[in-house]
């Protein structure tokens, strides 16, 4: 049943709900602050690019992994990138870990580094978007920047009823962004660090895509999506697009004395940088499936014997 209309929207008072409600109900999480130990950017960094279509539980191992053996962008600028490829396998989306080590780099070496301070300055590094750049600038160095991830785009969706559909309202979700961050830049560097997080939570917890928990929420007085009694319908998302079907080979290759051919892809492709079991052209639609892939694979385990490509003895 709809309730009454909402309270006329306040950005101050919308803060300081959501950042009384993160000092009580925050997450404890790795790349955060805690007791004594400063955030740095480079912790924020790398959990943003892991968090990255990945969810929080699914991170962590990863990031204490990383961290235990990269401790800083340095060393992980120093690292064999067969050995961060291989740290990374399980977590998905490949092109995020060769993006990872092209920044690294690139702070190290155009940077000195030392991380890019400002919104603007991150936005030039290797694999860091509007997002990830503004969320490294609020966290890591209290820049009153406009963070917006998939969970602040949904608060926002519904504390305004923003009606139209995703991908094309992005741009309207965005603008309306602006007002619940605005003045941001004003508070203590404390509250601007803790701001964009404790939105990451609500979201995480409370705001959530399904039976949003709205009684639990801080602001709940003033979401339009609430007062009209249908918050869970928002964002609107269009109809989604056929996922396409592919086909393909994977291939077990062995000598007699037991060792078994991998393959490591080309970066261009889906999975690119790993190693595997061979296979056919599935990911490439633009190349048409071989008659015979047997052969075809027979010709290319020349060309792997010739490289190295690798082999690694049965089990």
């Amino acid at each position: 049943m709809p309730h009454k209309n909402p309270r006329s929207f306040s950005p101050s008072e919308f803060q300081s709900r959501i950042l009384g409600w993160y000092h009580d109900n925050h997450r404890v999480l790795p790349w955060r602050e805690t007791g004594n130990n400063a955030v740095t950017p480079y912790a924020v960094w790398l959990s943003e690019i892991m968090l990255q279509q990945t969810t929080v539980p699914a991170v962590i191992p990863y990031f204490l992994k990383f961290t235990a053996a990269w401790p800083d962008v340095r060393a992980l600028a120093a690292a064999k990138d067969e050995d961060v490829m291989a740290a990374w396998a399980g977590l998905g989306y490949y092109a995020r870990a060769r993006n990872l080590l092209k920044c690294a780099r690139t702070i190290v070496e155009d940077w000195g580094g030392e991380f890019p301070q400002t919104q603007e300055d991150l936005l030039s590094l290797p694999g860091i978007g509007p997002y990830t750049a503004a969320a490294v600038a609020a966290i890591a160095f209290a820049e009153g920047a406009t963070v917006v991830d998939g969970n602040i785009e949904r608060i926002v969706a519904r504390v305004f009823a923003i009606d139209t559909p995703l991908p094309q309202g992005k741009g309207d979700i965005r603008r309306a962004a602006d007002r619940i961050f605005e003045g941001m830049s004003r508070r203590p560097a404390g509250d601007i660090r803790s701001y964009p997080q404790a939105l990451m939570d609500i979201g995480a917890g409370v705001c959530t895509p399904t039976s949003p928990a709205c009684d639990q929420c801080p602001v709940a007085g003033m979401c339009l999506a609430k007062a009209r009694g249908n918050p869970a319908q928002y964002p609107v998302r269009a109809p989604k697009k056929a996922v396409p079907t592919r086909t393909g080979h994977v291939f077990w290759i062995e000598d007699q004395q037991g060792y078994v051919v991998f393959q490591t892809r080309d970066h261009d492709r889906m999975l690119g940088g790993m190693t595997g079991l061979p296979t056919t052209d599935w990911d490439r639609p633009d190349v048409h499936p071989s008659q015979n892939p047997l052969e075809t694979l027979l010709d290319e385990c020349s060309v792997l014997s010739r490289t190295h490509v690798g082999t690694d003895r049965k089990s």
